[in-house]
């Protein structure tokens, strides 16, 4: 019996049949996204593998490095030595950026510190929001990376890897873990600009790599059209586009029992995603129905594009089931005049970043999601600058902060020098953020791989990677 025969037999008459469940699964997904019921989509067999404690990740980015010394890093000596030359032995054999064979000074700090909270957190006058939840964050003063200019240091923190084409975090989280709800993506991106020099952030930092394409992350606007290429072009009614995207489904479904393509099964997946989204999406960015209050909590204004709007946008996303949702600020590259560009970054991302730990709080979700903030590096304790005092790329000491679902609340950890040039107590390395970011969703990161190109890759990589058990509840 020739089985392939028999095969297109099947679906030439049945091509009614498996368009009809095609359409009943957009109503049943417009139904859904109507009433606010959204089954989950599962991950991988086996995980979660062990009871999760964050359910997931809010990853507040930094974008251009923020300087440790006018945020978190305390260091009495860089007042004394301020002007004096960086002694030698802090310096001599190691990765330096821009200042590469100039004469280095050292700069002290360009803003004033004091103890807040209970805790006695150190923290800078640049962030007094922040200063207001010392007791909540968990402040990390000891990462270190190993990618010393932008585009790779990005590469690095998203994907653990230097090498561009790799997943990213979001889409291994949402590979292994599945998605909490069947109308949005399971890992969201939103961007925001202001400050000095904002670099372009390449969509590959986002990007599933050799995972199924349906895992990487999908890009929102908050201005404009909420995501592009969803919306039905001008002239196609609701019940055109699912007449049509159900012919695709069956065209696609019929080629895949001859070639059984993943890439057809990913396209089918984005297809019936894109029509579902059409319900969802406007309903999710428009904040205008949010009490006046909750705006004026974050400073945000609808559709203003603004990281104040994508915050609040965030909690949102968190409430409707998304896993992994990521914010990029634009302009953290402080080089030179660094004083102005801190404050206009800290103006814009300060009090948004409290507003969004307050918010997760009042409405039940900080217990169970993870809150990460900071940048792809840190700064030098040396001088640089045109126009007013800057700091030049650093990648051997810098500050992050977590907060929520299974963090330590009001702890620092980890140490760096008198001059903060080497972390030296307590050493957090990226693969050991990421190790810990698993952790907390129930995730043995050396579990979660996939063999590619002859190897078992993952996102903590070959290296030896430990989850930051100091830190944890």
């Amino acid at each position: 019996m020739n089985r392939s025969l028999a095969r297109r037999t099947f679906l030439n008459q049945s091509g009614l049949g498996l368009g009809s469940v095609a359409l009943g699964e957009f109503l049943q997904g417009q139904a859904n996204a109507q009433s606010g019921k959204s089954p989950p989509q599962k991950g991988l067999p086996g995980f979660p593998n062990y009871p999760a404690r964050a359910k997931r990740v809010i990853y507040l980015y930094m974008s251009g490095g923020p300087s440790q010394f006018e945020t978190f890093d305390y260091k009495p000596k860089m007042k004394e030595m301020d002007g004096k030359p960086m002694p030698e032995s802090f310096t001599k054999g190691q990765p330096i950026a821009q200042l590469q064979g100039q004469a280095l000074k050292v700069q002290g700090h360009l803003a004033g510190f004091k103890q807040y909270g209970k805790s006695g957190q150190w923290v800078s006058e640049f962030l007094p929001w922040t200063a207001k939840m010392a007791d909540e964050i968990c402040v990390i003063r000891s990462m270190v990376t190993e990618q010393i200019n932008h585009d790779p240091a990005h590469t690095f923190m998203n994907t653990g890897t230097g090498i561009s084409g790799r997943p990213s975090m979001g889409s291994w989280v949402t590979y292994g873990l599945g998605n909490e709800t069947e109308n949005l993506p399971g890992f969201v991106v939103l961007t925001s600009v202001g400050g000095r020099n904002p670099q372009p952030i390449s969509s590959r930092q986002w990007d599933a790599g050799f995972l199924p394409p349906k895992f990487q992350g999908v890009e929102f606007n908050s201005t404009g059209e909420p995501a592009s290429y969803v919306a039905n072009p001008p002239g196609v009614s609701p019940n055109l586009q699912k007449g049509l995207v159900d012919a695709v489904r069956v065209l696609d479904a019929k080629r895949n029992e001859q070639v059984k393509n993943p890439d057809i099964e990913s396209r089918l997946a984005a297809y019936e995603l894109a029509f579902r989204m059409q319900t969802a999406v406007p309903e999710l960015m428009d904040i205008s129905k949010e009490p006046q209050k909750v705006l004026e909590m974050y400073g945000a204004k609808p559709a203003d594009g603004s990281f104040a709007s994508n915050c609040l946008l965030a909690v949102r996303l968190a409430e409707r089931g998304v896993r992994f949702i990521q914010l990029y600020h634009r302009g953290w590259d402080h080089h030179g005049d660094l004083v102005r560009y801190m404050g206009i970054c800290s103006d814009l991302t300060d009090r948004p970043a409290f507003a969004l730990i307050q918010d997760l709080k009042r409405r039940g979700l900080l217990d169970d999601t993870l809150v990460i903030w900071g940048g792809e590096f840190g700064r030098t304790p040396m001088f640089q600058g045109k126009g007013g005092p800057g700091r030049d790329h650093h990648i051997k000491a810098f500050s992050m902060w977590m907060a929520g679902a299974g963090i330590k609340s009001g702890v620092s950890h980890g140490e760096t020098d008198e001059l903060g040039y080497h972390a030296s107590k307590d050493v957090v390395h990226v693969r050991d953020m990421h190790a810990t970011m698993l952790h907390l969703l129930g995730v043995d990161h050396t579990r979660l791989a996939v063999k590619y190109q002859g190897l078992n890759l993952r996102l903590t990589g070959v290296e030896p990677a430990r989850v930051v058990k100091e830190i944890l509840t």
